[in-house]
């Protein structure tokens, strides 16, 4: 993973920093957590499975380190060549970072996907490892003991030496500064990798799409998120605006594979895509600090998960 240029300033002695990566299966947290370390949301959270198609790199600033985190797609069995593409980037990403972190969510038991993935991380040689125990604001005291039992169970099936394992909630923020103050401590001394303030190096159209697609996932039938992919289409500030009232223009399209899903995220007379519009334009406007035009279109692209051409085209 090539480093961003290094920060004009220089940092202290002992000063930390690198690349951490959370891996698991799809919808064991690992969003909600980088968002949770960062303080703002950067990457998008659903409850649908493999919601997170990019690498969204989030950056963390602390007194004693800086941690890039590299958020991936849960590794899952591909079914079409979307999928594949997806499992590559998360299989070439964790040779690159400094520290892989696995999420187990404690509301649910280790499965073979957990085993699965473990295993193929286990492949990896030179980079850190440690299991990170989410969601224990869903779990007693007495699930999550044992979940931690399991996970040191599985690292010894595995032969995986986890250098921490750490409990956390990221809604709720029980040890989140710990996982932090861990990740640092284990990260190489150097320094700063990222100008004081950044929070992310995605470019702004690669964020606000991602909105835009959290919005459109929200409330739809289980077939229809692995169909939906965003593309902001153009995007920039309206010109002839006074400086002390600017307008960001927005113009994006979904792409579904077909009519029928149309349908589904247009609504009956608009009204579901007016919603996904309204909360997308709050989210981006939160994120970006600029009052949105956000002028949404859907359209047809026939069975692009399986067709070259037309990911290319969706930027995959």
């Amino acid at each position: 993973m090539p480093a961003p240029a290094p920060a004009t300033f220089t940092a202290t002695e002992g000063f930390r920093s690198g690349f951490a990566c959370f891996v698991g299966r799809p919808n064991a947290g690992k969003s909600t957590l980088t968002n949770a370390l960062v303080g703002q949301k950067i990457v998008i959270t659903s409850d649908k499975p493999q919601t997170t198609r990019t690498v969204v790199r989030g950056i963390v600033h602390r007194p004693d380190g800086q941690l890039v985190l590299v958020d991936t797609p849960g590794l899952h069995k591909p079914r079409t060549l979307l999928g594949e593409r997806l499992n590559d980037l998360v299989m070439a990403t964790w040779s690159e970072v400094d520290v892989v972190a696995v999420c187990f969510p404690c509301d649910e038991k280790i499965g073979p996907g957990d085993k699965f993935l473990v295993n193929e991380l286990a492949k990896v040689r030179r980079t850190t490892k440690i299991a990170v125990a989410t969601k224990t604001d869903l779990a007693d005291a007495e699930r999550i003991g044992n979940h931690l039992l399991d996970i040191a169970r599985l690292g010894e099936e595995t032969g995986t030496d986890w250098a921490e394992i750490v409990p956390v909630s990221a809604v709720a923020g029980d040890q989140v500064d710990l996982l932090a103050q861990l990740l640092v401590g284990l990260m190489p001394e150097g320094p700063a990798l990222y100008p004081d303030g950044d929070l992310t190096d995605a470019p702004e159209q690669v964020l606000a799409a991602e909105l835009i697609r959290e919005a459109a996932l929200d409330g739809v039938h289980d077939e229809l998120p692995h169909s939906i992919a965003v593309v902001v289409e153009e995007m920039g500030l309206r010109e002839g605006r006074p400086d002390d009232k600017p307008l960001l223009d927005i113009y994006a399209n979904l792409y579904v594979e077909r009519d029928s899903q149309k349908g589904i995220v247009i609504g009956k007379k608009g009204a579901r895509l007016r919603q996904v519009g309204t909360v997308a334009r709050k989210q981006i406007e939160s994120l970006l600090g600029t009052p949105v035009y956000l002028d949404l279109h859907v359209k047809v692209a026939k069975d692009w998960q399986r067709d070259p051409r037309q990911l290319r085209k969706l930027g995959f």
